[in-house]
């Protein structure tokens, strides 16, 4: 009778049971029998099955909360035949050394034959026991397995089962009285904001530094951390005390048991894991290191090249395994909220020939060594975009792995890989970012500049006229600051922004001048890195030669007269004493490549006409 039905994956059980992988391969089994094992007073149930396949039996099978409905719903009745397409198997340390017990837990099952339809228990199964092979009730070698001594020693271990549960859930989970290896451990994809009663084992993927906030409600700060396992990865977020109590402890690529965080909805602004969920740590919240690393995963990272993140959209999270060219010193900034901060830019290179700026705060910026060139991983980095072309940001960096991708760029930079020409995808990098080439006439016609973001667009033209008054002004002397000061009349100046007056000040360029192409001329506004790319000269320079040799500095700006550049626009409309204008900033100024912008025109002569080469 049983060739009627689809066979089970004889032998299975003890491969499991033994500790043996299995990995994604679906295996079949046939449920025995099955029961509740939460009787106390609780929002979900828990089901514990004994199952077959064919030659052993397995009495400690749980099946995850997600399932529940299935087997509510009566489809998981005795003798039905299931196919196991995702489980996990913890492992219960019951306090005596060689005790240990693993636990199957079926994260993902398909009822392959019902109960009714297969009718019988198929095969002559024996009750397993990795220490002592096949075991009747009583615990002694048997060759033939009896129904009602199986269901005997079912009943019994289901007991003292239910025992440990209800001890699990009224005793105090602190650090100093309990050891949660002792507990069974439930896999993260099965926990619910319904349930209370829990402990996992996962390994910290990624952390963050810690963060402060100040409002009318009060102070406080926050950190958070990304765990996963097997089944899955979540978010753990924790905050005053538990700052204090956790952040020096946890630490990236460890593994930890953790218990007593509330669970609620994710925010997905702010989170690119894969759940609807994330924790809540509290008073009562306990986390302690794990040494037994079976069954958690490595870190697994799905590497993005930079030349391919300038096709990917800001918001977007990414893996990235580069090489540090070169940082910038420190910049200290003052927040819209008063708040000081701490930044470094940092220009990162790979093989394909790309480069792009991380952007480091607080103290990973200010402990980043950027001279020693190290190797950097990004895990969940963050895609943002600035001045139309892209950056990165995110916390979860590590130096130099020892991984092979990172042996490999570090060769790689070894024989002169970063020598190279690079494709630069960051503003501040003066880079070849993508922007759509386009006449100052096309601007206008297609309205560029008049929607809530920004526009961006390309143009081949040539310089008219450089206006040589308000070039400059006088900017403030503290480094990351570029405030216009006042002239206090008395020999100092005055920064408003710093709250500081001094003797000295430093120049700074703000040019304007009007560009044309055949089709229009616009007036354009530079700023200071750019301008002094164009003049050959910083703005220290110019802006001395402005106010004390201005003859000097007109020379200069006639000689760029009627040169042909290529210049890379940001556009956006402004209003000014309720008179709205379209103002245009340079991003960056470099010479034509011809071959590229020969490209582009036949690119457009093919589709007005309809007409297409074969080259």
């Amino acid at each position: 009778m049983a060739n009627k039905f689809t066979p089970l994956s004889t032998g299975c059980i003890k491969r499991i049971l033994l500790g043996e992988e299995l990995g994604s391969t679906p295996f079949v089994l046939q449920v025995i029998d099955s029961r509740r094992v939460n009787q106390q007073k609780s929002d979900l149930n828990r089901y514990r099955l004994l199952i077959s396949d064919g030659v052993h039996i397995a009495s400690f099978a749980m099946l995850a909360i997600d399932l529940n409905p299935i087997y509510e719903s009566g489809q998981l009745s005795k003798n039905t035949i299931i196919r196991v397409t995702k489980h996990n198997c913890s492992v219960v340390s019951r306090g005596s050394v060689g005790s240990d017990r693993r636990v199957l837990v079926l994260m993902g099952i398909d009822i392959l034959h019902s109960g009714e339809e297969v009718g019988s228990k198929i095969g002559n199964p024996d009750l397993y026991d990795p220490k002592g092979s096949t075991l009747n009730a009583a615990g002694t070698q048997k060759e033939n397995y009896n129904d009602n001594a199986g269901a005997s020693s079912y009943n019994n271990q289901s007991n003292a089962y239910q025992k440990r549960e209800n001890s699990y859930g009224n005793q105090s989970m602190n650090a100093s009285s309990s050891n949660l290896n002792e507990h069974l451990t439930m896999p993260i994809d099965s926990l619910s904001p319904y349930q209370n009663k829990w402990v996992i084992k996962a390994r910290v993927t990624a952390k963050s530094q810690v963060r402060t906030w100040s409002n009318q409600k009060g102070e406080g700060k926050l950190f958070n951390f990304d765990i996963c396992d097997e089944s899955g990865e979540i978010r753990v977020t924790g905050f005053r005390d538990q700052v204090d109590k956790y952040y020096d402890m946890i630490e990236v690529d460890k593994v930890y048991y953790i218990t007593k965080c509330q669970l609620k909805p994710a925010n997905k602004q702010y989170s690119k894991l894969r759940n609807d969920y994330e924790m809540t740590m509290g008073n009562e919240t306990v986390i302690q290191e794990c040494d037994d690393l079976t069954h958690i995963p490595a870190i697994k990272y799905d590497f993005v090249s930079i030349s391919d993140i300038a096709a990917k959209e800001a918001g977007a999270f990414v893996d990235v395994i580069a090489v540090c060219k070169e940082a910038s010193d420190l910049v200290n900034l003052t927040s819209r909220a008063g708040k000081d901060l701490t930044k470094r830019e940092v220009t990162l290179v790979d093989q394909s020939g790309a480069s792009i700026v991380l952007t480091l705060w607080g103290e990973e910026a200010k402990n980043f060594q950027g001279y020693e060139q190290p190797v950097v991983l990004l895990k969940g980095a963050k895609i943002g975009e600035f001045g139309g072309g892209k950056t990165l940001g995110g916390n979860a960096m590590k130096l130099n792995p020892d991984i092979p991708e990172g042996h490999k760029l570090r060769g790689w930079v070894d024989n002169g890989g970063m020598e190279g020409e690079v494709k630069q995808l960051s503003m501040r990098t003066q880079g070849n970012f993508n922007t759509e080439w386009m006449t100052f006439h096309e601007a206008k016609l297609r309205n560029l500049g008049a929607g809530d973001k920004p526009d961006y667009y390309q143009v081949k033209g040539f310089i008219h006229n450089i206006r040589s008054s308000n070039a400059y002004y006088k900017a403030c002397i503290n480094t990351g600051c570029n405030k216009k000061v006042i002239d206090q009349e008395n020999g100092t100046y005055r920064c408003e922004k710093c709250n500081v007056e001094s003797s000295e000040f430093k120049y700074r360029l703000l040019v304007n001048m009007l560009v044309g192409d055949w089709t229009s001329n616009r007036w354009v506004t530079v700023f200071a890195e750019v301008a002094e790319e164009l003049f050959g000269k910083t703005s220290q320079e110019i802006g001395t030669m402005l106010e004390f040799n201005k003859e000097e500095a007109d020379a200069i700006f006639n000689d760029l007269a009627f040169q042909q550049k290529v210049f890379k626009l940001r556009t956006k409309v402004e209003t000014y004493q309720d008179v709205p204008k379209n103002k245009v900033t340079v991003l960056s100024i470099s010479e034509p490549n011809y071959k590229d912008y020969n490209k582009q025109l036949l690119a457009n002569i093919q589709r007005l006409t309809g007409i297409h080469t074969n080259n």
